[in-house]
């Protein structure tokens, strides 16, 4: 199990030893027999499929190993007629995967290595079903290696479920952010966040922005702005179909667009290289997508630069991913683009008391909260004006509130029911 920063080489960490591993079983002879898939590398999306598969090709390139990928939204037949020439190497989506498995063009059954990256987004986008179902195909001897840069509980249950006595190598804190990438937080009215962007493109003239959004209209929306305000802008996210996303990563690689907007598909794994920009047009729900996001910049010991774009509905997030990766992260408010001066303190951070940048104190150990908390309410009680805690008491001294005399009816006898009136004697 292995976990570390990403842009670290977590890919070449596992595909560099299993091609050493394989090495023995390099045949250059046409027989399918003679290339079984012996590992098999899963991942959630169909980018980081094809990145992986190509850096095996890149690695692999004098070794007489084959390798191919098979994901969803294209044509099976070519993967089908890929997978029957035979392939020692195939990465996979697992859904696609068991589409082939349906229609028996694939065998597990020599597998030696099996291979899941980004288990954590595994576990978010529900594949862990499928994973399961692909993993009792396998065959019981193999080895079983899982990567993430971000190790939760949830991950490291997950891994003591199929992972024999795994080995630990984590080569930085858990849920750390890359050093060499330099986080800012610009405050701003969620209404205006569209208009700071294309502000923050144009006067700092910045190329190669990585955008992402929550959701995919937002991220259309916001591609089709850009465009209108004359920035070469593209779109990728799960609504657009497997040739136009390659499309648009690849334009955006080779410069001929210079922003492209995405939503969390674009989070992991990918590689894109020299990346110096990445804008969080909002930012994600769960704190450790951020550090997927900011992966994607300051790659393999290149600086980058990480924006977020923060409005008042957003400080509570802000302050969870502050928590998680043990950073104050520095606000600054750009001239023209005020945030709402109303809820200004929370997004500044100044609500707990902090100024300026710096690592985040440690906290106390939970088990003293309650120690504190009575400590502390012991303490202040001396500050406390005693009208609030004292039982009320009536002055003696204050004249009692006059109030008009209501006057009193007098008394007269009634008829009790059937009796009549008492007789005088």
């Amino acid at each position: 199990m292995g976990g570390a920063q990403t842009g670290t080489g977590k890919t070449a960490g596992f595909t560099l030893p299993l091609l050493q591993r394989l090495a023995r079983h390099a045949s250059a002879s046409a027989s399918p027999a003679r290339h079984p898939v012996r590992a098999l590398i899963l991942t959630p999306t169909r980018e980081l499929a094809a990145q992986i598969e190509e850096s095996v090709r890149t690695y692999g390139k004098y070794i007489a190993l084959r390798s191919t990928v098979v994901f969803g939204g294209v044509d099976m037949k070519p993967q089908t007629a890929a997978l029957r020439q035979g392939v020692e190497f195939l990465v996979a989506t697992p859904g696609r995967l068991l589409d082939h498995v349906q229609q028996k063009t694939v065998n597990l059954q020599q597998v030696e290595a099996f291979v899941l990256d980004e288990a954590d987004r595994m576990l978010d986008m529900g594949f862990i079903p499928d994973v399961r179902r692909i993993m009792s195909l396998l065959p019981k001897q193999r080895q079983n290696l899982l990567f993430s840069a971000t190790l939760t509980g949830e991950i490291r249950t997950l891994a003591d479920s199929f992972l024999h006595d795994p080995v630990l190598v984590q080569v930085a804190r858990n849920n750390a952010a890359a050093e060499s990438v330099s986080h800012l937080v610009h405050p701003v009215r969620r209404e205006r966040k569209r208009e700071l962007l294309g502000y923050l493109i144009q006067s700092r003239a910045l190329s190669q922005v990585l955008v992402f959004t929550s959701t995919r209209i937002g991220a259309n929306r916001l591609a089709y702005q850009l465009n209108r305000d004359g920035i070469h802008t593209a779109a990728i996210h799960g609504d657009k179909s497997q040739p136009e996303r390659l499309q648009a990563l690849a334009d955006f690689k080779s410069g001929k667009v210079g922003v492209l907007v995405a939503t969390d598909v674009a989070a992991r794994g990918l590689d894109i290289e020299d990346l110096p920009y990445v804008v969080n047009f909002e930012l994600p729900g769960a704190p450790e997508d951020y550090v997927h996001r900011i992966g994607r910049t300051g790659r393999a010991g290149a600086s980058g630069e990480a924006i977020s774009l923060v409005c008042s509905e957003e400080h509570e997030r802000l302050d969870a991913i502050e928590k998680m990766v043990r950073l104050n992260i520095p606000r600054k408010i750009v001239p023209g683009f005020e945030p709402d001066l109303r809820v200004a303190p929370s997004i500044m951070g100044l609500s707990a008391g902090r100024r300026g940048a710096g690592p985040r104190e440690r906290r106390p150990r939970r088990g003293n909260e309650e120690h504190d908390r009575l400590t502390h309410a012991r303490q202040d009680a001396k500050n406390v004006d005693p009208i609030f805690s004292a039982p009320y008491k009536p002055s003696q001294s204050a004249p009692a509130a006059l109030r008009p005399a209501v006057p009193q009816r007098a008394l007269r006898q009634v008829a009790a029911l059937l009796g009549g009136f008492p007789k005088n004697k």
